[in-house]
């Protein structure tokens, strides 16, 4: 019998396992962005109710309606746990700085099928080649850790709050948070993402925001300029392109200022 007889028919199921994966991703963060939303607008609708004059009155019916929007306004247990743990971060130490930290970094997996609509829903940019790393800035002072928590760099910064200067403005108690890889070979911090920004948490922003927020915010800081004094290590931007034919050709072919190490994608 030929060999060709024996195979057998082959058919690959629709949806692969990194596919169903990453849709549930998805849905989980918009499930995330909605529910954000939704306590949002209950806040406001209370704190308008409650400043809005209305006669008093002791009937039972009234009574209930007040109880009704007390109870839409209880904050989401997970969601204040989250906001604490952020705003707590820049203040850990040792071993539990270490910890926290590792458990941040959104790590990248290989891309083993071709999302749909992957023009229109991905961004694409060429990854420099270093240390992953997250860099935070409060208090006077500049840290970067590695993906295991452990810490980089202790350092003045051109970034809100990263150095003791008397020209640094801003609340004592905000801090930032970026995403950044170092390149040791020009002594650069490349930030692939924004985390959070003056103490406003960009953890369930779109990438398409979060893009569009490091670009417009990084540079007016000066963190981007040549390094001095108060400003030790260079930061800077990483060209970023929609995932469509020229997109992809710049990213891999194109000149960048560092040494390239394959590339990363963004869901808008």
């Amino acid at each position: 019998m030929a060999p060709h007889d024996l195979r057998r028919p082959f058919k690959r199921p629709a949806i692969s396992d990194q596919q169903r994966r990453r849709e549930l991703s998805l849905q989980r963060q918009a499930q995330n962005r909605r529910d954000a939303q939704q306590h949002a607008r209950c806040l406001a609708s209370t704190l308008i109710y409650l400043q809005s004059p209305h006669p008093e009155s002791t009937s039972e019916p009234q009574v209930e309606v007040e109880d009704e929007v007390e109870l839409e306004t209880e904050p989401d247990p997970e969601a204040l746990a989250s906001e604490i743990d952020i705003r707590q971060a820049s203040k850990l130490r040792g071993s539990q700085a270490r910890k926290w930290f590792a458990r941040q970094l959104m790590l990248p997996e290989w891309m083993i099928d071709v999302p749909d609509q992957l023009a229109q829903d991905w961004y694409v940019f060429a990854r420099p080649a270093g240390k992953r790393c997250f860099v935070v800035s409060t208090n006077g002072t500049t840290v970067s850790r590695l993906r295991n928590g452990s810490r980089l760099h202790h350092f003045p910064s051109a970034l809100p709050n990263g150095a003791r200067n008397r020209d640094a403005s801003g609340s004592a108690q905000s801090y930032s948070i970026l995403d950044c890889i170092f390149h040791e070979s020009d002594h650069t911090y490349y930030v692939v993402d924004m985390v959070c920004w003056r103490g406003y948490s960009l953890y369930e922003c779109t990438a398409e925001f979060r893009f569009f927020w490091l670009n417009s915010k990084l540079s007016e800081t000066g963190a981007c300029d040549p390094p001095s004094q108060y400003h030790r290590y260079r930061f800077s931007l990483v060209p970023v392109y929609n995932c469509d034919q020229l997109g992809l050709s710049a990213a891999y072919s194109g000149e960048a200022p560092y040494v390239k190490d394959g590339l990363l994608f963004y869901n808008k």
